[in-house]
């Protein structure tokens, strides 16, 4: 689900006619496992400061299309898991590689 910050963008007409073209432009098919694929992925997420550069947005250099499996292995990859130290104390997350 996107955020509050990104929801006029993902039902704006740029981003529908971006997406609706880059589908089109790698055949409809995950660029990691040759599924069909489903999710246009931002390589570089968008985030509160960047939602308003079509750099990041819009420019197909910065997406990706993957089916649902490969989307969730990449966002998997962003999750964060905590760790305790040798005296029971709770350890700043670290991502997941």
């Amino acid at each position: 689900m996107a955020k509050d910050y990104a929801k006029s963008f993902y039902k704006s007409k740029a981003w529908r006619d971006c997406r609706e073209g880059y589908i089109k432009s790698v055949f409809g098919l995950c660029e990691r496992c040759g599924n069909v694929g489903k999710i246009v992925h931002h390589k570089q997420w968008i985030t509160s400061e960047n939602i308003n550069n079509p750099n990041i947005t819009l420019n197909w250099n910065n997406l990706e299309l993957l089916c649902q499996d490969c989307h969730n292995k990449e966002k998997m990859k962003t999750e964060k898991r905590y760790s305790f130290d040798e005296y029971g104390n709770i350890l700043p997350p670290v991502p997941l590689n």
